[in-house]
């Protein structure tokens, strides 16, 4: 349909996995028109030699589904051929096979798979599919499209309006994308409905309380957030598709109130879903989905709790769950919580204590931070049960006292709900739990002591990864910088500085002269100065960054052991005690920026660009001047060196150390935007509150 682009090109090739994956387990015998959607069926092969045979689907304009495909690879010179002739013969053209290759067709037994027309060529063009040699001129099996024959295609279904008395709610068209998918364009919603207003959808002739939620767009089952006028893609959970409702809402479920929704037709001829729907299940019998990716169960026998994560997630990432640091919401900073993550053939449930929203780092003897409970004087209270790793996957299962012998940690109460916390996120090579990807905005409540199961859990579900590109990586390259300033702000998700650098995030990031992480050119024999903003309190876990220049590109020296400090060449920002302890030198008032307030730091990948992105921050600065950290870089230094914090892991990057200025020297750099003309960074101080300016030259 016209307008409305479709997931192709290497989508392509995650639909022969995703199709396949969906029909494995059915005969060839099946009923075309049983089973899962396949797609618009178009017939079976007419065998004539070579025992080829098979059914034939539309999966869209442009795609063949090939199923329980049967042919005995004895032909010379065969391949699957189409063309525009009132039958196969010599006038056509060789339609490339499930790898996209033009080869000789080998030995197929009941095998699925898709086939794409190639140059754009759509199924509504040609009169055939054929199994044909080339060499004998001989046709082997074929299949005649229809007359008036209309392959799937994505198809409109109206539009959002509010309903008299509720919250504001709109949309442009609303396009259903496959058998799954769901587009709505120009959403908005002014956020006014309640706390309990979801995606819903239902069969029936109206919107009901029976129906169901549909994760958002980022994949969670929270109560929904204002939107203006924005385009969001939604997916129908687990294996339930767009043939299983007949509406779609805004919904308030607890007033039981349609807030804007649309009916959908019965007679659909959209695409098959591209999406993978693994099911799993639980193994204890409550069970709560708190994202399209993650599921909590549980089960209270005796004095003790048994708790099973399982999560759709990729080998170097956790799973986290526990109860809040709050009695009156879900609040991370105080909470008690498990991390379990498996690392090869072992599997993990580790007890942690929240004391400050930073990786756990020493304050004045004492751990802080997000510690280990074993970490800060306390134990250990979790038991492993078993652990598997299935079709990416991981489930985890451990066993837990009510109430803990440890006093660090929070009693599971089974008189009331508990708000509770839980997220996902990435492991570093010490495989602690860096700032989570995942998690809610929303307060989560569980009541582990009900009197009937709890079971609102479906089919994990995923598709090829639609991966943004990465915000510009920028490089400071002006022999006529002598001067830079260090400050902190947010990291910015996949597209900022886990995309720019491949390291895991702490949630900060070093601001050079107002550039997130961008890669410095130092030319040795000259002297420069990092004017440092990166908080001198050394009481506080988050906001203490004294800035170091290493050999080694990941920074966190303080918390290394004594063996890896050895490792390091420090080559500035560090002296070292009569004791050869280590101590920072270079830390300056904190200057800092945040999301303003409201803003949802999970959607900071929405942003194109670094730049639009940074337009959005607040910054907050310290009085007081600067920590100044000179260096003159010569012979000896390296290459290539890093800036860091003293304090934490994975805040900065490279500074490159060359002869000259040449352009050679950045021959290894192309695509990457340079700023050292064009931007200069201004400090103006007003009543101790330092603002910030940027000013073309």
């Amino acid at each position: 349909m016209p307008g409305i682009p479709f997931l192709y090109g290497s989508a392509v090739r995650w639909l022969r996995v995703l199709l396949l994956g969906a029909i494995v387990g059915h005969s060839v015998c099946q009923n075309p028109e049983d089973g899962p959607y396949r797609g618009k069926y178009i017939g079976k092969f007419n065998s004539y030699h070579h025992q080829a045979s098979g059914d034939v689907y539309a999966v869209d304009e442009y795609t063949f589904l090939l199923t329980g495909f049967n042919y005995d690879g004895n032909g010379v010179d065969t391949f699957f051929w189409s063309g525009a002739s009132n039958r196969p013969g010599p006038q056509g053209f060789i339609v490339p096979d499930e790898y996209g290759k033009t080869n000789i067709l080998e030995r197929y037994f009941n095998k699925d798979f898709t086939l794409r027309l190639p140059d754009n060529k759509k199924i509504t063009e040609v009169q055939w599919l054929a199994v044909y040699d080339l060499n004998t001129q001989n046709n082997f099996a074929d299949v005649y499209i229809p007359e008036d024959f209309e392959p799937p295609v994505p198809q409109k279904a109206g539009s959002l309006t509010s309903v008299a008395g509720g919250p504001m709610v709109s949309s442009d068209t609303i396009d259903i994308l496959d058998s799954k998918t769901i587009r709505i364009t120009d959403f908005s919603y002014d956020g006014k409905g309640g706390e309990s207003v979801h995606f819903w959808v239902g069969v029936g002739p109206s919107p009901s309380s029976k129906g169901s939620k549909v994760p958002d767009e980022m994949g969670y089952l929270d109560p929904i957030r204002a939107y203006d006028r924005e385009t969001i893609t939604l997916e129908l959970p687990g294996d339930m598709t767009i043939f299983d409702i007949d509406w779609f809402s805004v919904y308030d479920v607890d007033a039981r109130r349609d807030y804007g929704s649309i009916l959908v037709s019965d007679d659909l001829n959209v695409p098959p879903s591209l999406v993978r729907v693994t099911p799993h299940t639980a193994s204890l019998p409550n069970c709560r989905q708190l994202h399209k990716d993650y599921r909590m169960s549980w089960e209270v026998f005796g004095p003790q709790i048994t708790i099973q994560l399982a999560g759709n997630v990729r080998p170097d990432e956790y799973l986290s769950f526990g109860i809040s640091g709050s009695d009156q919401r879900s609040q991370m900073l105080g909470a008690d919580v498990v991390v379990a993550f498996i690392d090869g053939h072992r599997g993990y449930a580790v007890d942690y204590n929240i004391t400050s929203l930073a990786p756990c780092v020493q304050v004045l003897g004492q751990n802080k931070g997000v510690c280990r409970d074993d970490a800060v004087g306390g134990l250990d209270s979790f038991q492993l049960h078993t652990f598997t790793r299935e079709n990416d996957i991981n489930t985890i299962t451990f066993r837990r006292t009510l109430i803990s012998s440890d006093p660090g940690d929070k009693e599971f109460l089974l008189d009331r709900s508990m708000y509770v916390v839980w997220a996902m996120g990435r492991l570093d090579s010490n495989n602690e739990p860096t700032y989570h990807d995942v998690y809610p905005k929303r307060n989560v409540q569980i009541h582990f002591n009900t009197s009937e199961p709890v079971n609102d859990c479906f089919s994990f579900t995923s598709r090829e990864a639609n991966l943004k590109d990465v915000w510009e990586r920028q490089q400071i390259f002006d022999r006529s910088v002598r001067a830079f300033t260090a400050t902190l702000g947010p990291a910015g998700g996949k597209r900022g500085y886990q995309g720019i650098t491949g390291h895991v995030s702490n949630g900060l990031a070093w601001y050079i002269n107002g550039f997130l992480v961008p890669e410095l050119w130092l030319r040795r024999g000259l002297t420069y100065s990092f004017m440092v903003r990166g908080g001198n309190n050394p009481h506080s876990p988050e906001f203490y960054h004294p800035l170091v220049i290493t050999d080694e590109p990941h920074g966190g020296f303080d918390r290394l052991s004594d063996a890896r400090q050895s490792e390091i060449r420090v080559l500035a920002g560090v002296e070292f005690t009569r004791r050869g302890r280590p101590k920072p030198t270079a830390a300056g008032p904190l200057c800092l920026a945040r999301h303003p307030e409201g803003q949802d730091r999970r959607l900071d990948d929405n942003f194109a660009t670094f730049k639009k992105f940074n337009r959005t921050l607040k910054w907050s600065c310290d009085s007081g001047d600067p920590a100044i950290l000179q260096i003159t870089p010569n012979t000896s230094w390296p290459d290539v060196v890093y800036y860091n914090s003293f304090t934490h892991a994975n805040m900065g990057w490279k500074i490159h150390i060359v002869d000259s200025y040449s352009q050679s020297a950045r021959s290894g750099c192309a695509g990457v935007t340079s700023v050292g003309h064009t931007f200069r960074i201004v400090l103006i101080a007003f009543g101790g509150i330092i603002y910030w300016a940027q000013s073309k030259r």
